[in-house]
């Protein structure tokens, strides 16, 4: 274990599930925040909750390490995207060859409300599930994105902050089979059960893979990525 303390950008996914259970491997104290921008599946919302309560519950090595949970209002960011992750819209690719369910900005903002926590708490290591490995194309998970975003919020905040992606050149299947070799079967359960990635916030219908509409594509690539996963396993 790592010295040191974390904050993780938290939304109650997949991604960020693993990336919760990766920091609080790595690090001797880690809190979480997460943000309420008029999200279609608010339903992450609860989501979240309930992992972090799992997580507590089901694994005492890291109960005492995971600390406080911030929730950020940041409404004015669904108020200002016209995106199929804020309106009731059909998820389409854009002109640009982007799904529309980008949201431009969000994780440039996510990264710089958490670095004014951080700041104000201590938390100089951001924690964020970003991949551009198997990912829907979003300009704002990028590598070099971060690596400059992280450059610019050091200068900017007067103290180094440091941007941890582990899951940066992970795909899908990758990312189970990291959830597993942190915690195990009682992990990955945690990810299959709690966890929410459906970006049409369904939770009625549970596949093998988890919850979600099964068409979305968050829930394409949480499938694709279970199954191949799932194959290594036999």
């Amino acid at each position: 274990m790592r010295s040191g303390h974390a904050l993780v950008l938290f939304s109650g996914g997949q991604d960020s599930t693993t990336c919760l259970a990766w920091a609080l491997e790595h690090f001797a104290h880690v809190e979480t925040i997460g943000f309420d921008y008029g999200q279609r599946h608010q339903v992450e919302l609860q989501a979240r909750q309930e992992v972090l309560s799992a997580l507590r519950a089901g694994f005492p090595q890291w109960r005492e390490r995971l600390g406080e949970d911030h929730m950020i209002d940041l409404a004015v960011l669904g108020q200002i995207s016209d995106t199929a992750l804020t309106r009731d819209t059909a998820i389409v690719m854009d002109a640009a060859g982007l799904p529309n369910t980008f949201v431009p900005g969000r994780n440039l903002l996510f990264f710089q409300l958490a670095a004014a926590v951080g700041y104000r708490r201590g938390l100089h290591t951001l924690v964020g599930g970003m991949c551009e490995t198997d990912f829907s194309g979003y300009p704002d998970c990028r590598d070099d994105t971060l690596k400059a975003l992280q450059v610019a919020m050091s200068l900017g905040m007067g103290q180094r902050f440091t941007f941890e992606t582990p899951l940066m050149w992970l795909d899908k299947a990758d990312t189970w089979q990291l959830a597993h070799t942190l915690g195990g079967q009682a992990l990955v359960d945690i990810v299959l059960e709690q966890s929410h990635t459906c970006y049409h916030g369904v939770r009625d219908t549970r596949h093998a893979w988890g919850y979600g509409c099964g068409t979305c594509p968050a829930c394409t690539l949480r499938k694709a990525g279970y199954e191949r996963w799932r194959a290594t396993q036999a």
